[in-house]
Parts: C-alpha cells; sequence; structure tokens
C-alpha cells in the first residue's frame, strides 16, 4: 500500500515540481539576474526530491575521474524515465541537457530550459539538423558540459541497447572527451511502459574519459561502439 501512495504522489508531484522550479528559474535569472550556473541547484533539489519520495537511494562512484570545471559529453544507458532525475540530482557535476527543439516551444517550461542554458537540438533532416548540431558542439565546446542517451530510447527490458553513431558526431564535432556512464536500479524503479515508481537502489557508475581528439567524424561508428563497450563493462562490474 505504501509502494502505491508513493507512486501516486511522484507521479503527481513530479510535473508540479517541475512547474514550480520552471517558474523560480525564470524569476532568479530576468528578475535577479542570477546567471545560468546559479540556478543548476533547481533541477538538482528537484532530482533528489523527487528521489527521495519515490523512496529510492542513489550512490555514484568514478566521479573523481574527472577534472572539476572542464566540458565532457556523459553518455549514458536509458533503462528508465527515471534516470533523468537520478543524473539531475547526484551526479554531482555542472552540466545542461541537450534537448529536442519541441521542448523549448512549451510555455514556462521551454523559456526557463532557454534561460538555465540547455542546448536544442532539430532533429529535422537535412540543413536545419546540421546547423544546429553545429551550434551545440560550439556551445560545449566553449564550456558546457552535457548528458546524452546514445541508444537514442529508453531499454524496454533493461538491457544495454546499440549506440546511436549521430552522439559521437557531436562529440567528435566539439572535441571534448566524452565519459561513459553506467546507471543501474532504474528499471527496477520504473521500467518503460508503467507510471508508477516503486522503491530500490540506484547506482550511478563514472568511467574513465574518452578523449574525441583522434577520432573523425567518418569514425563516428568506432567511437561509438568503444563508448558502447565502457559502459557495458560499467555495467557487468559487481
Amino acid at each position: 500500500m505504501l509502494t502505491f501512495v508513493r507512486g501516486v504522489l511522484v507521479l503527481v508531484l513530479a510535473p508540479m515540481l517541475t512547474g514550480v522550479v520552471s517558474i523560480v528559474a525564470i524569476i532568479m535569472i530576468l528578475v535577479f539576474r542570477r546567471s545560468a550556473a546559479d540556478v543548476q541547484f533547481l533541477p538538482r533539489a528537484l532530482g533528489r526530491i523527487i528521489a527521495r519520495v519515490s523512496g529510492v537511494s542513489v550512490s555514484m562512484t568514478g566521479i573523481d575521474l574527472l577534472e572539476p570545471g572542464k566540458p565532457y559529453i556523459f553518455a549514458a544507458n536509458h533503462q528508465s524515465q527515471f534516470d533523468i532525475f537520478v543524473l539531475q540530482g547526484y551526479l554531482g557535476f555542472d552540466f545542461r541537457w541537450l534537448a529536442k527543439l519541441e521542448l523549448f516551444k512549451i510555455p514556462v517550461f521551454g523559456k526557463a530550459m532557454h534561460l538555465a542554458g540547455y542546448i536544442p537540438v532539430d532533429r529535422a533532416h537535412g540543413r536545419k539538423a546540421l546547423k544546429s548540431l553545429d551550434e551545440a558542439a560550439r556551445r560545449i565546446a566553449d564550456g558546457a558540459s552535457v548528458i546524452v542517451f546514445p541508444e537514442g530510447t529508453r531499454s524496454p527490458d533493461g538491457k544495454l541497447g546499440q549506440f546511436k553513431p549521430g552522439t559521437m558526431v557531436l562529440a567528435i564535432k566539439a572535441g571534448v572527451p566524452v565519459v561513459p556512464v553506467a546507471i543501474t536500479g532504474t528499471h527496477q524503479v520504473l521500467p518503460k511502459g508503467r507510471l508508477l515508481v516503486k522503491p530500490g537502489r540506484v547506482e550511478i557508475r563514472v568511467g574513465a574519459p574518452i578523449a574525441t581528439s583522434d577520432y573523425t567524424v567518418k569514425q563516428k561508428q568506432e567511437l561509438a561502439e568503444r563508448l558502447q563497450d565502457a559502459v557495458a563493462g560499467l555495467l557487468a562490474r559487481p
């Protein structure tokens, strides 16, 4: 019964708190002239609140492998929608999300994303998509770390899927290291297709950065395979 109540509470709270966080971020930036970096504590707090209300404990290893202040592209497996709250709340590294352009058109939420420095990506084909990718690469090269899910979608069974090479193009263009990230436990907390979360234990495992400077765009598949192997190795760790 408690698990059911928790699940319903999170289902109601998550969109409400997201709206509140969006409004507060807009006010802080536009009224109080705070920077995008200054408001990042808001999504971090949101992620932690949702995890605690859900009865989910989160641990992390490997973050000491990274240099503070250096831009990275974090590439994580995608077991669940809950991955977003876990990474927001507990990764412990300043980053922005890559988000599809359509999300920036949502009233209030889209405005908050724009002001907070999130990076829009146009998924359309042709010149618009290429221009969007180039702009995202420039933002990352200028110092904005981001998180991507190279599988492209959530895993239906929790198993690691094939990494798509499109994200590797972004990493190679930006010229920053790619960091393999393995998330375990979120599939049990909220598998694809289910609405209510249940308590559980989640671990974020951060691997050693992979330099992209030796890769060309033509080698995007090679980089994708290397990164997938790195994440698979992290997942296989006892």
